[in-house]
């Protein structure tokens, strides 16, 4: 079948659909009734299903013929480390692991905080409450103790399971001193933490609380899976909030099974057996949909990376891993090849290994720029295929997809909507708007299966967020345009749309064009104050390795490019060029909090931050521009 009947099916019988997706899965009682209502009102899928989502992506294919191929492939340039487990290695593992969070009291619908680094005890542990129908919530390593202590008042663990310290380039980060001060901060009291002491720093342990967890484990019986309904939640995952407050994305076990196991071949075009690599984090969405879950839930061998694009050792660390292990798909933010083009924009590390094994390139988390998608195709020589997702929903909204229909891609486009996505434009009225008008990006509901039901602990904040300003659609925050072919461009959030002189102007267009430059790396395009146009745009430009330009040269020729594709309107007149730009951990460029800065508000430092000194940096360089005072 064509991508147009597939999609046009999903939309038009989606219960038949998704019935025929679910039928994949071993599930304990497969689902009688596949879309109905839960208390809320909210649209819930495979509701009276039974199943278990360790057993799913485990022990089924342990019984099935895969006991002895690899699943987890672990690789830690950072320790100079590597593991790997085969599917009874990783069962037996979490069986364990089961029976030792069991043994702190856990139980099913109890919740289980996970804040480590990306070592295979992370995978392990969110697999093993998977099993006993706990519910994990990852939280990044590293962060901020305050930030730990929030969302432990919110998801109230019974459990806390950590490491003593994450490794960064160059630098061991602590992690128990963070705990430590979190659990102080915290109203809610963790009866229990396990620790896992990591050579490159002792922890010390707090008697009556803490407990060591090689020791712990040791003591532990393996357990067997927990039967719960489809609906039961899986895990919390935390994203940021505009108000300041995290919200708890809550992710159901039925839904997101199904889905992860028919995005692999879908989406990815991926084969049980193939290697899968996602160059992510645990503590991100990504890391939990295609590190974990949706590989093993398909039967493929999945890479855990504790490492960098560039600096372990070098800008060919990706290249090298996907070489060694045979990957046959690299899945990174487009931040991270931002980073490999900058210190080798020639792309001579790739020729330094044999990468035939791969064949697509995929980056998804931030909007793929025309630029970075021109040089990884030209550079890597393989395909790149940008798509477009959200932590809330789990899975990829539109994107080209590789085992359904190979598209040729647009540049700046995420191609064609996901079956099951219903997306429509719409105006500030509602109005649905016509090809390649700006608007809000709408999903009309119902959604497919494995997006969020609701908000953690704040069903009304769920509401109010995605679903009360158009009744029928969830709200995605982004805009952009469906052009004449079905494209779908997502051009940024929607407060990335700048008012100048009462013309709404994309942001994201122009960092298009700036990272056109030959001499650009990357940059960013926010809005400043103006007394006359109400806001202007400001470029900050971030240069390519090796690159020697006069600023006021590059400054003129940017402003130049700007109005030859937008127009005068724009109004871009000024560049400024940065040792670096600020961003989170996940590399989104922290647009609102740079706004903040040149507006001279005041404005709160974000948890997920990587580096908060280039925030004064900014603030020096907008001083010196005259734009601060």
């Amino acid at each position: 079948m064509s991508y147009q009947q597939i999609y046009r099916q999903s939309i038009d019988q989606p219960e038949e659909f998704w019935r025929d997706k679910a039928r994949a899965l071993p599930w304990y009682k497969f689902p009688q009734t596949i879309l109905g209502k839960d208390g809320n009102g909210i649209d819930r899928w495979f509701v009276d299903g039974e199943m278990n989502t360790a057993y799913m992506a485990l022990d089924h294919h342990v019984e099935n013929g895969r006991a002895d191929q690899l699943a987890l492939i672990y690789d830690s340039p950072v320790t100079d480390t590597k593991k790997r487990f085969t599917y009874r290695e990783l069962r037996d593992q979490v069986a364990r692991m089961a029976g030792m969070i069991g043994a702190q009291g856990v139980s099913k619908g109890d919740r289980v905080i996970i804040y480590m680094p990306m070592i295979p005890e992370a995978v392990i542990a969110m697999l093993a409450c998977a099993r006993i129908g706990a519910i994990h919530s990852v939280v990044f390593g590293g962060f901020a103790a305050n930030e730990l202590a929030v969302r432990i008042d919110d998801a109230e663990p019974r459990l806390v399971l950590s490491a003593s310290c994450g490794i960064e380039i160059g630098r061991v980060v602590a992690y128990k001193p963070l705990l430590d001060e979190a659990v102080e901060i915290a109203e809610f009291k963790p009866q229990t933490c396990i620790i896992l002491q990591r050579p490159q720093a002792e922890a010390s342990i707090i008697e009556g609380r803490d407990k060591d967890w090689y020791d712990t484990l040791a003591k532990a019986e393996p357990t067997g899976c927990v039967l719960v309904n489809a609906a039961d939640p899986l895990y919390i995952l935390y994203t940021s909030g505009t108000t300041g407050k995290p919200k708890g994305v809550v992710r159901d076990n039925g839904g997101h099974a199904v889905v992860m196991s028919y995005s692999m071949n879908a989406m990815y075009g991926i084969h049980p057996g193939e290697v899968f690599w996602a160059a992510s984090d645990v503590g991100w969405v990504v890391g939990h949909s295609y590190i974990v879950y949706a590989p093993l839930l398909y039967g493929c061998t999945t890479i855990l990376y504790e490492g960098k694009p560039i600096m372990t050792p070098d800008a060919g660390a990706f290249w090298r891993v996907a070489s060694e292990y045979e990957a046959r798909a690299i899945f990174a933010a487009p931040t991270a090849f931002r980073a490999i083009k900058k210190v080798d924009p020639d792309g001579r590390f790739v020729s330094k290994y044999d990468i035939g094994c791969i064949r697509t390139i995929f980056m998804a988390g931030e909007r793929l720029d025309p630029p970075t998608y021109e040089w990884a195709t030209e550079k890597i020589g393989k395909p790149v295929v940008d798509h477009w997702w959200q932590t809330e929903t789990g899975w990829v909204i539109a994107g080209n997809l590789q085992g359904i229909e190979k598209m040729t891609m647009k540049p700046g486009s995420a191609t064609m909507p996901t079956p099951g996505f219903d997306i429509h434009i719409l105006g500030e009225d509602g109005g649905v708007l016509a090809a390649n008008e700006h608007g809000y990006i709408t999903l009309k509901l119902p959604m497919p299966p494995g997006c969020l039901p609701t908000i953690w602990g704040d069903h009304p904040r769920f509401i109010e967020g995605y679903l009360r300003r158009f009744p029928g659609y969830y709200v995605s925050g982004d805009g952009g345009y469906v052009d004449d072919d079905g494209y779908v461009f997502v051009m940024g959030r929607i407060d990335d749309v700048i008012n100048v002189a009462g013309h709404r102007l994309s942001t994201g267009e122009m960092e298009e064009i700036v990272g056109k430059h030959s001499a650009v790396a990357e940059c960013a395009v926010f809005g400043v104050p103006d007394e006359l146009k109400g806001e202007v745009p400001l470029g900050l430009a971030l240069l390519k390795d090796g690159v020697d330009i006069d600023s006021d040269a590059l400054g003129e020729e940017l402003k130049q490019l700007v109005r030859s594709e937008i127009g005068p309107i724009a109004c871009y007149d000024r560049t400024l060029i940065v040792k670096r730009l600020p961003k989170t951990r996940s590399g989104k460029i922290l647009r609102r909090v740079l706004r903040q800065i040149a507006a001279g508000e005041e404005y709160t430092v974000p948890s997920t931050i990587d580096d908060p000194a280039s925030l004064d940096e900014i603030e020096e360089t907008l001083k010196e521009a005259g734009i601060l005072s």
